[in-house]
């Protein structure tokens, strides 16, 4: 193709639909956008990380979960807001966490 190693690693890295490491089943995002980060997204994102056993970036050991930071997901009116892979939850606070991790433990 005539593509050197560091245009293919540039692109991979440049647009986020790319990973350069498998992730989990389940893919958390977490919005740290300026309504969901003054509703308390940070907390809850501090609380996934503790319930997974991970930091923010990667995936539990069993390859179920990977817990990732986001800008904006455009459900600002939900705030704070996370998705797990295409299921958006809104409005949420610490405690829901682990009833919603433990539906996708099932």
């Amino acid at each position: 193709l005539g593509v050197t190693l560091s245009e293919v690693y540039g692109v991979a890295t440049f647009y986020s639909q790319f990973k350069l490491k498998p992730t989990g089943k389940y893919v958390i995002s977490v919005c740290l956008g300026t309504a969901c980060y003054v509703k308390g997204s940070q907390k809850i994102l501090d609380r996934l990380s503790e319930e997974l056993r991970i930091p923010v970036g990667d995936t539990t050991e069993d390859g179920l979960f990977t817990l990732q930071a986001t800008r904006c997901l455009g459900a600002c009116g939900l705030a704070p807001v996370m998705t797990i892979n295409e299921e958006v939850y809104g409005r949420l606070v610490p405690d829901d966490i682990p009833d919603i991790i433990a539906k996708y433990r099932e």
